[in-house]
């Protein structure tokens, strides 16, 4: 039941939810304006209760937060909230989730493409309502699933990719001093294909000099002024990236110029920002296209490609979770191969002219 706070004029929302063990215990929300707004509160947090979508997408997107708690990682977390902070909760935040029907959705849609935003982040955007409808689906029975019946907004831009060759990347990186830390991070960048977080998060003792390789057991990332090193994007994340000996030696000449360096601190104790600030300067002094750092990993991808080198091999070196990630975002560089595959079975199977490769199909028919 809402009652008044006597100390701040303010009410209170009053009500009941069961702990883990499944014991009633009793919550309480401050700050509602007036009785209603608390009121109300209490009446979406017993429909959340009881797994009725008759609450609001505001609340059940506290439901959805909660109950991928362990799901999600705080990076990811941070960023869904955003978009969904910023691009739903204006429009539909205080629709019931049952409400929401496809005419609504598009309407929304409408109203998302007038913020000439890209493709590819409408289509996150887009995601993120996906995202909500299908655990809500999945997880609470809603009976329709309205994204289901409407045309998904955006596009995911995987045509659109930006690479450097390797004549452009020794272009920049021929600018770059080679005793300063940042010569050394975009060679790993560019010849292993890691990404900028777990570049940043590398130790000495990720470097297995002797074997050339470098474990990928961690990610780095900044929020709310505080250096985070956490556990991979995926369980596919973790993984050994071999490296060429040259690369090796580079490594191990910069970690020998860093005396007294424990084996577990990071490497490179710097956040994103100032390699990408590092990144730009470079790129203006070396005159070529501009990149962002995550484009080096597609740089490499894009390198390893024109070599042969098997999607499947990409994936386990890149850490996807799934062939279809990285077929999906670097098939289209892959038509070129096209005409060397039917070269290969023209140049394998044995020579006949027209007449009588025609007269050998008759005849094993």
């Amino acid at each position: 039941m809402a009652f008044k706070d006597k100390s701040t004029g303010k009410w209170v929302a009053q009500w009941y939810e069961p702990d883990v063990y499944g014991v009633n215990k009793q919550k309480k929300k401050r700050g509602f304006k007036t009785q209603r707004e608390a009121k109300q509160y209490e009446c979406e947090r017993n429909l959340k209760k009881h797994g009725n979508l008759e609450m609001t997408m505001k609340v059940f997107v506290e439901q959805y937060f909660q109950d991928k708690e362990n799901e999600l990682k705080q990076r990811t977390k941070q960023n869904k909230r955003y978009m969904i902070d910023s691009y739903l909760i204006p429009y539909f935040g205080d629709m019931k989730m049952s409400d929401i029907k496809p005419a609504q959705i598009i309407a929304w849609q409408n109203e998302i493409y007038k913020k000439n935003l890209s493709e590819s982040y409408m289509r996150m955007i887009q995601n993120q309502l996906t995202a909500l409808f299908t655990h809500a689906t999945k997880i609470y029975d809603l009976a329709n699933n309205p994204c289901k019946k409407v045309k998904r907004m955006g596009k995911d831009d995987k045509r659109s990719l930006t690479f450097w060759t390797v004549d452009e990347y020794k272009q920049f990186i021929s600018t770059v001093d080679k005793s300063d830390r940042y010569y050394i991070m975009f060679e790993i960048l560019f010849w292993t294909g890691i990404r900028e977080g777990e570049l940043l998060a590398l130790s000495k003792s990720d470097i297995d000099f002797y074997n050339n390789r470098i474990s990928i057991t961690k990610t780095y990332y900044r929020a709310d002024g505080k250096d985070i090193v956490t556990t991979p994007k995926t369980e596919q994340s973790v993984r050994v990236v071999e490296i060429p000996i040259f690369l090796k030696e580079e490594i191990k000449e910069w970690c020998d110029r860093q005396y007294g360096l424990p084996d577990n601190i990071r490497l490179f104790s710097i956040g994103c920002r100032a390699l990408q600030n590092k990144m730009r300067r470079q790129i203006e002094k070396a005159n070529v296209k501009k990149i962002r750092v995550h484009d080096l990993r597609h740089s490499h991808v894009a390198y390893l490609i024109d070599k042969g080198v098997e999607p499947l091999l990409i994936k386990e070196r890149l850490g996807h979770k799934d062939i279809r990630i990285t077929l999906n975002t670097y098939g289209h560089l892959y038509p070129n191969k096209a005409r060397s595959v039917a070269d290969l079975i023209d140049n394998t199977l044995p020579k006949y002219n027209g007449h009588n490769w025609k007269r050998k199909i008759i005849q094993t028919s």
